[in-house]
């Protein structure tokens, strides 16, 4: 008989999905001052468009982070919580000096992509565990990112 967690989830399990969900936040992290950066430093044209667009999205990665580090406590683990871990352990790379619109859209793109892949392992983990909070997370971040994708690529051409 396998062991189960503070809400009713085979240890072993939710201790994979803590370390997936680690492995998002981190990416979600770096996705999330890259776009920092390109709200603060994007110049010429489209600049006010593509200003608050960045702030958008931010905005969003801010609150996603959130819940990824919360959902890793509620399955009994701890979240990385230092920019050397965030580094060490994303597949996203730091974005700096990127100052035009395409550019810097092509590098969210790139993020969304290595989020998308993040999240839809997750999405089967989670399925086959039984563990309904993680797996509504993603299914949500995947319809967000997917329709993000969409556009980001339909404003590129």
């Amino acid at each position: 008989m396998s062991k189960k967690n503070q809400i009713g989830l085979d240890q072993k399990a939710a201790k994979e999905l803590a370390s997936k969900l680690n492995a998002l936040l981190a990416n979600f992290q770096v996705y999330y001052m890259n776009a920092r950066g390109f709200h603060w430093n994007i110049t010429g044209e489209k600049f006010f468009e593509l200003h608050l667009k960045f702030e958008e999205i931010y905005n969003d990665a801010q609150l996603k982070i959130d819940e990824i580090a919360e959902r890793v406590l509620t399955l009994g683990y701890t979240p990385m919580h230092s920019y050397t871990e965030y580094i060490a352990n994303s597949s996203i790379k730091e974005a700096t000096n990127v100052t035009k619109g395409k550019e810097a859209l092509e590098r969210v793109l790139e993020g969304i992509s290595v989020l998308l892949g993040l999240e839809r392992e997750l999405l089967l983990l989670s399925s086959d565990a039984g563990d309904e909070g993680t797996n509504s997370l993603m299914s949500d971040y995947i319809k967000l990112q997917e329709k993000s994708v969409w556009m980001f690529n339909a404003f590129l051409k």
